[in-house]
Order: C-alpha cells, then sequence, then structure tokens
C-alpha cells in the first residue's frame, strides 16, 4: 500500500460510511437498493453533508475577503511603487512588501481557493471508492461498504450510463468495437460541459458583481480574472478521467456553491460593489433605505432608518415644566 492510499484511508472510510448511510435511508423509504438513482441520490447527501460542513469555512472566506477589499487601496500604492521597474531587485522588494502587508492585515489572497482545496481530498476518496468498487465486491470497502453494496455500486447506473465509468475508459471501449459506448460518453461529454459551466458561473458571481472598483484595480482582481478561466478549463480537461459519479459530486456541489453565494451576494454584498447598489436600489424600492442629503445638495451615503423608541407617557407636572423652558 502506497502512501497515498494510506492518507485516503479515513476519508475513504468516511465517504463510505455517509454513502451508505444515506443509501440505507432511501431504501428504507422503498427505493431500489440496486438502482443509480439511489446511489446518485446517496451521493447527493454526501455533498450536503460535506457542504454544510464547509460554512464555517465559507464564513471565515467571505470575512477574508473583506479584508482584502480593506487593503486594497493599500496594495494599488505598492504596485504603483514599482510600475515600470522590471529590474529583479525591484521584483522582489514589491513582493515583499505585499507579503508583509498580508501579514500585518491577516489576509490571505487565496481564501477564495480554500473550499476547493479542502474538497479535494473528499474529491479523491470518491473517486477512489468507484474505482474500486469492483473489488470491494469480492471482499467489502475500508468502511461500512459491505460486498453486497459494493456490487450495487459498483453496477449502478444513471441515464443507462454506469457511474464509475469514464469518458476516456468508453472512448477505447468504442475504438476495440463496443457499441454501448458511444450513449456512456454522451452522458459523460453533458456533465463534463455541465460541470465546466457551473464551475465558471460560481468565479463569474464574484467577479462581475460582488467588486468594488478599488478592488478591480488591484493585484487580486487579476487573480480573480485568472481563476475565472483557468478553474473550469482544469475541470473541463481532466473531466475526461473522472467517473460519472464524481462529476455529478462535483456539479451538485457547484449547484450548493451558486446558491449560497447568490445568497451572500444578495443580502451581504461588498460596499461599492454593483451587487451593493443593486441591494441599495431594492431597500429603496421598499422603503427601507433613508438618503440623507449633505449641505451643498449632494446625495449622502445611504442609511437604514433608526429604528424609533417608544416615548414614555409624561405627567401633567413634568409636561408643564417643559413647556416653560
Amino acid at each position: 500500500m502506497d502512501i497515498f492510499s494510506i492518507l485516503l484511508w479515513p476519508i475513504k472510510w468516511a465517504i463510505e460510511l455517509i454513502l451508505v448511510a444515506f443509501h440505507s435511508l432511501f431504501t428504507f423509504f422503498g427505493m431500489d437498493p440496486a438502482a443509480g438513482i439511489t446511489w446518485v441520490l446517496a451521493i447527493t447527501g454526501l455533498v450536503i453533508v460535506v457542504r454544510a460542513a464547509l460554512i464555517p469555512i465559507f464564513v471565515r472566506q467571505i470575512k477574508s475577503q473583506r479584508r482584502m477589499l480593506e487593503v486594497a487601496p493599500q496594495l494599488k500604492k505598492i504596485q504603483d511603487k514599482y510600475k515600470g521597474k522590471k529590474d529583479q531587485f525591484s521584483r522582489e522588494a514589491m513582493s515583499r512588501e505585499t507579503m508583509e502587508l498580508y501579514k500585518r492585515t491577516g489576509t490571505n489572497p487565496l481564501s477564495s481557493c480554500l473550499p476547493l482545496l479542502l474538497q479535494m481530498p473528499i474529491f479523491f476518496g470518491l473517486f477512489s471508492v468507484l474505482n474500486d468498487a469492483s473489488i470491494h465486491a469480492e471482499r467489502g470497502g475500508v468502511g461500512a461498504m459491505t460486498p453486497e453494496l459494493a456490487s450495487q455500486f459498483s453496477n449502478a447506473t444513471f441515464l443507462g450510463a454506469p457511474l464509475n465509468s469514464t469518458f476516456i475508459g468508453e472512448w477505447n471501449a468504442m475504438i476495440a468495437g463496443d457499441p454501448f459506448s458511444a450513449s456512456t460518453m454522451f452522458v459523460a461529454v453533458t456533465m463534463i460541459i455541465l460541470m465546466t459551466a457551473s464551475q465558471f458561473i460560481t468565479q463569474l458571481q464574484i467577479v462581475s458583481k460582488n467588486m468594488s472598483p478599488e478592488t478591480k484595480a488591484s493585484p487580486m482582481f487579476r487573480q480573480q480574472r485568472i481563476l475565472l478561466y483557468l478553474l473550469p478549463l482544469v475541470f473541463a480537461f481532466s473531466g475526461v478521467a473522472f467517473p460519472l459519479g464524481v462529476m455529478f459530486y462535483w456539479l451538485v456541489s457547484n449547484f450548493w456553491t451558486m446558491g449560497q453565494q447568490f445568497i451572500v451576494i444578495r443580502n451581504m454584498p461588498t460596499p461599492g460593489s454593483d451587487a451593493a447598489k443593486a441591494r441599495e436600489a431594492r431597500l429603496a424600492r421598499k422603503g427601507k433605505l433613508v438618503v440623507e442629503t449633505k449641505s451643498d445638495g449632494e446625495d449622502a451615503e445611504p442609511q437604514k432608518p433608526a429604528p424609533t423608541q417608544r416615548q414614555q407617557p409624561m405627567g401633567k407636572n413634568r409636561s408643564k415644566k417643559q413647556n416653560r423652558k
């Protein structure tokens, strides 16, 4: 057993436990234990458990992004300071000052990738469980996956395609003369397109709506733009080797991310961003936003109306005293 398998063992154990728990739940309500849809729903349950556990990390990510917004003007100053200087000394000095700023303010430009990175072990663990399902059908999995369940998981199909099949595997089978590989390849291509598109949309949500003009003028924006196109390309090219079950996991996870980001961007947008302006407009239409006017006639920053306080009743003697004043 190699070191990678040893590291994945506890992750695979947890994955099998969650999969079997949801599979048992759905079969308890009358679903066919060997049906592919039952195992697909079990994978959906795995997504829900993993993403729910990552909510505190997501909250920390939002706070880190807020701090990145605060330091964006300082990053711009460092960038302008060394603008046009291509020598090695200037680049090292710029990098050093930038890292000192990150350390001093407790920010991390890669914080937006943290939920993705934390899911990668689950991703590889599920990949391994699917690939080893046929082996586990003889001796059982590393956790709660019995030989019978492993056999059902190994033979489960979704839309007529085996959950453990890959595009590249079906391509090789088609070249070898398997007439049934074309339909599985079509399902795999569709899943790759959906997975790539949903990954692109999750990144586009942040870049297009939830960044202030200051952030868009900072190096952070260039990093986000790179991720916007890089991550979907990575999944598009690597997706040909992913089992359908793994692609389904990632697709459902992307849908979760889109919904989670929609709620955050709508209700807690970055100040100064397009999403913040849209939220202010919604509050203004509902009469929940008060726009103060400065002495020079310009509109001040919109503010929420202060909550009114209940006036205490006054007696006659106290009222007369106040009137005399």
